[in-house]
């Protein structure tokens, strides 16, 4: 059977687990509590694709504060899962 013309020759399902980079859809910061005396733990939740794919990432205070701003601040982010790597926003090239 001959290809079509603009169609791309896929030669293994697409599935999710073989999407790599997801559009973050919501968010979520928890703090956990450890032993008496001992410093909180902070995680983010990802929740990616409308809730197709998510992730739990343990991140330090400072990281947790930062992070909340870059969220806040950008019109969408995307998260590579098998690098582990949160991306924000897309910058146009001026040509």
């Amino acid at each position: 059977m001959a290809e079509q013309p603009g169609t791309a020759n896929v030669t293994q399902p697409v599935t999710d687990d073989s999407i790599r980079v997801r559009q973050l859809s919501h968010y979520q910061f928890s703090w956990v509590a450890q032993e008496p005396g001992a410093p909180g733990v902070f995680t983010l939740q990802l929740v990616l694709d409308q809730g197709a794919w998510e992730e739990v990432v343990t991140v330090s205070a400072e990281d947790a504060d930062v992070l909340q701003d870059l969220l806040r601040d950008s019109k969408n982010a995307h998260y590579d899962v098998g690098r582990r790597t949160l991306m924000f926003g897309t910058t146009p090239i001026d040509g």
